[in-house]
């Protein structure tokens, strides 16, 4: 049975008028002062929520980040397995932002599971991008993308069948180990064929876990 792993998000702040040399570091143009910050226990669907919020509000993702080996060897508890901070003009932009964000990560971007937990992946159809993953992919803001995450042979094998299922195209590839020791790829197509890829890796990915030493 399909189960979903939801997310939680763990720690946020707003700073309402940046420190300069802060802003610097963080590469913040001369009208973004203010900045929200977030952390949660996963990183993927925190990638997809920050970029949901540049569709919501009018702020820029300016650092995304995640830790190395994951939310289960944490620097601290309110750490998890990523920090994800927005860049606006305002405060209220902000506030928007992080709202957008949590509500995301509540309600829609979810990792998912087949054996209590053990295996976790991630088969996320964006319908529209925003700006930060539109940048990220090397597509045109408002483009649909198959944001496809697992761990590293689940990840390999569900890509080829994702890419041999829909008319889908290979935008990014992230090799295993990333600093989670998972893999995965961002494709781009229609919509339809996203939601394609995204099943047809979906299903590789279960008959790995179900199936682990068939050959």
């Amino acid at each position: 049975m399909i189960e979903p792993i939801k997310p939680k998000v763990l720690a946020v702040r707003l700073i309402p008028n940046v420190a300069p040399d802060l802003a610097a570091q963080l590469g913040l143009k001369d009208y973004q002062r203010s900045i929200g910050m977030i952390t949660s226990n996963m990183d993927d669907p925190t990638y997809t929520a920050l970029d949901e919020a540049t569709k919501k509000a009018e702020v820029e993702v300016v650092y995304a980040k995640s830790f190395y080996a994951g939310a289960a060897h944490a620097s601290g508890p309110r750490s998890g397995e990523i920090i994800g901070i927005l860049a606006a003009p305002t405060p209220a932009e902000i506030s928007a932002g992080i709202d957008a964000c949590i509500n995301h990560l509540e309600n829609e971007a979810f990792f998912y599971t087949c054996d209590g937990g053990q295996t976790a992946w991630y088969p996320h159809t964006i319908s529209r991008t925003g700006s930060y993953l539109s940048k990220i992919a090397g597509i045109q803001e408002g483009e649909p993308l198959a944001y496809l995450i697992a761990p590293p042979i689940e990840a390999i094998y569900g890509i080829d069948a994702a890419l041999k299922a829909a008319e889908v195209e290979m935008k990014a590839f992230y090799g295993p180990p990333t600093e989670t020791n998972f893999g995965g790829a961002l494709l781009t197509g229609s919509q339809s064929a996203c939601r394609a890829a995204c099943d047809a890796f979906q299903r590789a990915v279960i008959d790995v876990t179900l199936n682990a030493l068939k050959f």
